[in-house]
């Protein structure tokens, strides 16, 4: 019997190569029949895209040459540099997991320009990068190729084929399954360069649709980098704050990547209860980030160092609640490092007071403030503005002090009485006029917010899959963790429900998994059933599978 299965495996790896190469030769058939036909445009000078070996591509870029793309790779510059979202890539780093969905801003691969070195030196770079070539096994032909090409101020980078168990089970959700295809196809000629790219798994696009940096985006990178690199006035807290869809967590991801260029590390608190970064929607956290962050957040889930649930995407059902949260996650902040803080886009009516109180209990040293309509949507957020202006629960400089937040009196937190004399928070303002297609337009975003959501769920479950590449294992094939009931508190955060119909509640649903506060002890074989939302540690998620006859709930 083993043998016989042994045989059929060998077969089936035999037919599985055997597609591949019907499959690979069929492009380059249909590549070929375009240059024979003329069809083929005059090549970029300086662009080139040839086939490495299965499943990878080798691209060779002149200097500030780039390339816009949709799709997913893992990318590994081998000679010069290049840069992504703001990370500079050099032949001294590992490989890097690329993502540029058609849900979100194409990224772009641009070429850094390189100083030209004397001529005695030209022999020994093009020996080296040839030696790059060999030793990530390119083919010879895709070497001659290139090296026909090369220039010394070029960069030379390997695109490979990049398959994630995170990928593989977002793409098996059939509403996601074109995810990392373009939405609407441009009219060009199809090229030889595009047939090695898709190859790989990306499209090449309009620079349009690519990040564009405006002129003020540019000047406030600049002045936060320095900032934050010289530390002159302490270590940088910067608030990024600004109305729905005027890219906010872009600019963030690409600060980030900035500020990983020359720093090992930079700290990401997230306010966005609704639009999370590294974890999934309604946490407010603080994370260490060491990587680049080269996609949008269903891939990049993480364990933070600080995490609180708060389990609403919206807080404005109960905003004293959200400032204590907010406290309690930046009471871990230890100012060793620059901290980037993200706001919502709720910066309307009550949205814009608690803004203010958010602004007032974090005392940034920068706010970039992010708008497109010459600040229609919100006023200018000048120190004397949040100094004179009263928020949700603090007062202005005219008043003589604030509403105390929380009933308990434990984790509230309040202004000094005195804050009627006090002086104007100090921290410099940068304004930021974002310039990107539908900017600022409610309701034409790339995709619905829910969605995003939804993404950011699934790619923290995503990870629960196997890493080796196979078929994807639904939810309920997983082997659950059981935990005893007498070692549970249960508390339904969004509504109120009666206690005989909290495990109806609890079934099937998604769970936040916190850590109770040690007082809290249960009397009973059954659960404990808070009367009260604490604010506590998550330590992650779950989705709940009901309970068994012996007493034990299963997640």
């Amino acid at each position: 019997m083993s043998a016989r299965r042994s045989t059929q495996a060998r077969r089936a790896r035999r037919a599985a190569t055997r597609g591949r190469s019907r499959v690979e030769a069929a492009w380059r058939e249909f590549a070929a029949s375009f240059a024979r036909a003329g069809m083929v445009p005059p090549v970029e000078p300086g662009l080139a895209a040839v086939e490495a070996a299965e499943g990878s591509a080798v691209v060779l870029l002149a200097p500030r040459q780039a390339l816009t793309f949709t799709g997913k790779c893992r990318l590994r510059c081998l000679y010069g540099a290049v840069r992504l979202l703001g990370f500079a890539v050099g032949s001294h780093q590992p490989a890097l997991p690329v993502f540029s969905p058609a849900t979100h801003c194409s990224l772009t691969l641009e070429a850094l320009p390189a100083e030209r070195p004397p001529a005695a030196d030209l022999r020994q770079l093009r020996a080296a990068a040839r030696a790059a070539l060999r030793a990530h096994r390119v083919r010879r032909q895709a070497r001659v190729k290139v090296m026909a090409r090369f220039s010394p101020e070029c960069a030379v980078v390997l695109l490979e084929h990049l398959d994630t168990p995170v990928t593989r089970f977002l793409l098996s959700h059939p509403p996601l399954s074109r995810l990392f295809e373009p939405q609407k196809k441009e009219e060009s000629s199809f090229t030889s360069e595009d047939a090695v790219l898709a190859s790989v798994g990306i499209v090449k696009c309009s620079p349009e649709r690519g990040l564009l940096v405006s002129e003020s985006m540019g000047l406030a990178l600049e002045e936060l980098i320095q900032a934050c690199c010289e530390e002159d006035e302490g270590v940088p807290v910067v608030l990024v704050c600004g109305p729905k869809n005027t890219g906010k967590s872009t600019f963030n991801r690409y600060l980030i990547n900035l500020l990983l260029n020359r720093l090992p590390s930079v700290e990401y608190m997230e306010c966005d209860i609704g639009q999370t970064e590294f974890t999934p929607p309604g946490c407010v956290s603080l994370s260490s980030v060491t990587e680049p962050v080269l996609g949008p957040p269903f891939t990049h889930q993480q364990t933070p160092r600080k995490m609180v649930y708060y389990g609403q995407t919206s807080c404005e059902q109960d905003t004293e609640r959200y400032l204590d949260v907010v406290k309690y996650v930046f009471s871990s902040y230890k100012k060793e490092v620059p901290l980037v803080i993200n706001t919502m886009g709720w910066v309307k009516g009550e949205g814009l007071l608690l803004l203010i109180d958010t602004i007032r209990l974090l005392s940034p040293t920068h706010i970039v403030q992010m708008d497109v309509y010459d600040w229609k949507a919100m006023a200018p957020l000048t120190p004397e503005y949040v100094h004179l202006t009263p928020g949700l629960y603090t007062k202005g400089k005219q008043q003589a002090k604030c509403k105390q937040l929380g009933a308990d009196g434990g984790e509230s937190w309040k202004a000094s009485e005195g804050e009627g004399g006090a002086s104007a928070p100090e921290y410099k303002l940068l304004y930021v006029h974002p310039e990107f297609p539908r900017a600022g337009v409610a309701g034409e975003a790339r995709v619905h917010s829910g969605i995003l959501r939804d993404m950011s769920m699934l790619g923290y479950l995503g990870q629960l899959q196997a890493p080796d590449i196979g078929a994807v294992l639904p939810l309920h094939c997983l082997a659950p963790y059981q935990v005893p009931f007498s070692a549970v508190a249960l508390r339904v955060i969004h509504t109120d429900v009666a206690p005989t119909n909290i495990m109806y509640a609890v079934n099937a649903s998604w769970v936040g998994l916190c850590r109770i506060p040690d007082e809290i002890r249960c009397q009973s074989d059954g659960p404990v059933l808070l009367t009260q939302t604490p604010v506590c540690d998550c330590l992650g998620f779950a989705r709940s599978r009901g309970r068994d006859p012996l007493c034990h709930s299963r997640l």
